[in-house]
């Protein structure tokens, strides 16, 4: 048996652990030192247990699910938990403001029914940064247990991300690992890439210290895998619910719903079969109408008696109009136009569209055939949204990482089911059999195998 698995381990341990040691040591926010000091204390050990695997025969993929467990514990839990008390018990600097954001947002959506105030009260405030709320009206609900319950360590929004993410990526290992019928189907994704999948999301330095210093993008990032996890189950309406559930937390979840329609725009037309063709449209119709519910639950009653609040705060603030500057100020592309360029405060969100326009068209003329290569349509098209963007920063990296993380399960499942059910009842010359074959192959690919 090959030890590559253990040595991309031990590799990916050890980097990380130097990823957080420098970051306790030369981070200037308290968050991320503390975060990288107690992190530094989950890889490391990790790495030596990989070292430790190396030297003993036999399988050993349960003990490299039990690390990864642990890691997972130790860089995103662990030290969650330990600067929530801190806070909770009045410390300052354990939390991003995003944190406190969502927290001030669900207090105001339960007296007021908006979770945002006006640029010109923001203008009054102490401190204005701390008064905009750049999210979608469903991100409040997070801070819904601060408002109800007052400031407790089991009362951080960062807690609630923490669990919907983790509840999410449990529903697409279900779906991807079983079949119909049987709890782990032979033509579902295999052992290895769901573990990949499950280090990526979780215990990637980039995601970890999202999780215990912010968060807000995890239950994001983590509803487009479940969408994705659903589309290839061929549940639209799930697919429609999960994306329109992250469409309603942040604005950085539209695209993926794009691409997610064009998957199933492809599939609705591929057919020749007329009853085929008119199933596919049906799962069209599904998908869209998934998608609007927790949409329009989440964003009409706001809109309905804050429609001001929502531009000021989604749309002005975003596009680097408030009466603050965004603290999301990486050196990205997107960023450096804006500030750097003549007229570059328009000239970047021109960029931006243009990008967004360049994708459609191409998404236009080959969508993605499977959610395996949706996968990857979304990597791209967050890579470029988060580099244009004019307030950007490079956690936003966490959005390709995860979703290539979990291309490797999701390319794993449609080559199993490629080989097991999708071909059954269809005509070997059958256009949608060459176009699959084509997208998968008639096996896992070589790609998969490598990180297995």
């Amino acid at each position: 048996m090959s030890n590559r698995p253990l040595f991309i381990d031990l590799a990916f341990y050890g980097v990380a652990a130097l990823f957080a040691g420098a970051t306790a040591l030369w981070t200037t926010l308290d968050s991320h030192a503390q975060w990288g000091a107690i992190a530094f204390g989950g890889y490391l050990p990790a790495a030596i247990c990989a070292v430790i695997l190396l030297a003993q025969p036999g399988p050993v993929w349960r003990r490299r699910a039990f690390i990864a467990v642990g890691a997972a514990l130790a860089v995103t839990a662990i030290p969650l938990v330990f600067m929530a008390i801190d806070r909770a018990a009045g410390v300052s600097g354990r939390a991003q403001e995003e944190v406190l954001v969502v927290e001030a947002s669900g207090a105001r959506l339960l007296d007021t029914g908006s979770p945002y105030l006006h640029a010109d009260a923001i203008s009054a405030l102490p401190e204005p940064l701390l008064g905009y709320n750049p999210y979608q009206p469903g991100m409040a609900f997070f801070g819904i247990p601060a408002a109800l319950f007052g400031e407790h360590w089991w009362t951080d929004a960062r807690i609630y991300f923490l669990l919907a993410a983790v509840a999410c990526a449990i529903g697409a290992v279900r779906l991807l690992r079983g079949g119909p019928g049987s709890a782990l189907n032979p033509t579902g994704a295999g052992k290895g890439p769901l573990l990949r999948a499950m280090q990526a999301t979780f215990v990637f330095p980039v995601c970890a210290l999202t999780f215990a210093t912010g968060g807000d993008d995890m239950p994001v990032v983590a509803l487009i895998v479940l969408a994705l996890a659903f589309a290839h189950r061929e549940r639209p309406l799930a697919a429609g619910l999960a994306i329109g559930a992250a469409a309603a937390l942040k604005l950085f979840a539209w695209p993926a719903a794009v691409v997610i329609a064009f998957l199933m725009l492809r599939n609705s037309g591929t057919r020749v079969d007329q009853s085929r063709r008119s199933l596919r449209a049906v799962d069209m119709r599904s998908y869209l109408a998934g998608f609007a519910v927790p949409v329009a639950v989440t964003m009409l009653p706001v809109l309905a008696v804050d429609a001001r609040g929502f531009f000021d705060n989604v749309v002005a603030f975003g596009l680097g109009h408030g009466v603050v500057t965004s603290p999301a100020q990486s050196p990205l592309p997107g960023f450096l136009v804006a500030q750097h360029v003549p007229s570059g405060d328009l000239i970047a969100p021109m960029l931006l569209g243009l990008a967004a326009l360049v994708i459609a068209g191409l998404l236009w003329t080959r969508p993605p055939v499977t959610a395996a290569s949706a996968a990857l349509w979304c990597a791209a098209g967050l890579s470029a949204a988060f580099l244009l963007m004019p307030s950007t920063r490079f956690g936003y990296l966490l959005y390709p990482v995860v979703l290539l993380g979990w291309w490797l399960p999701l390319r794993d499942a449609v080559a199993g089911t490629v080989t097991g059910t999708l071909f059954q009842g269809l005509a070997q010359d059958d256009e949608a059999v060459d176009e699959l074959e084509e997208e998968t192959g008639l096996g896992p690919s070589m790609a998969v195998e490598w990180w297995r």
